[in-house]
């Protein structure tokens, strides 16, 4: 049986919330290269830098992630 995924929701939550990738990069602190390859999938956040990202979108850590069982 597979593992179940972690799936980030990051570009959902930061387009709810009216921001451009530069704007949350600006916000959090990142790069904008960051907050791409996060949204793409290309780089699976830490723990710190997901915090980061949701301090600046102002929603709770859980609401950036589901698992995809």
């Amino acid at each position: 049986m597979a593992e179940p995924r972690l799936v980030i929701h990051l570009k959902a939550v930061r387009t709810a919330a009216g921001l451009t990738q530069q704007e949350l990069a600006d916000r959090a602190r990142l790069s904008r290269k960051t907050v791409n390859t996060v949204e793409n999938g290309v780089f699976t956040p830490s723990v710190l830098v997901a915090l980061t990202l949701a301090r600046a979108l102002d929603v709770p850590l859980d609401a950036l992630f589901t698992l995809d069982d």
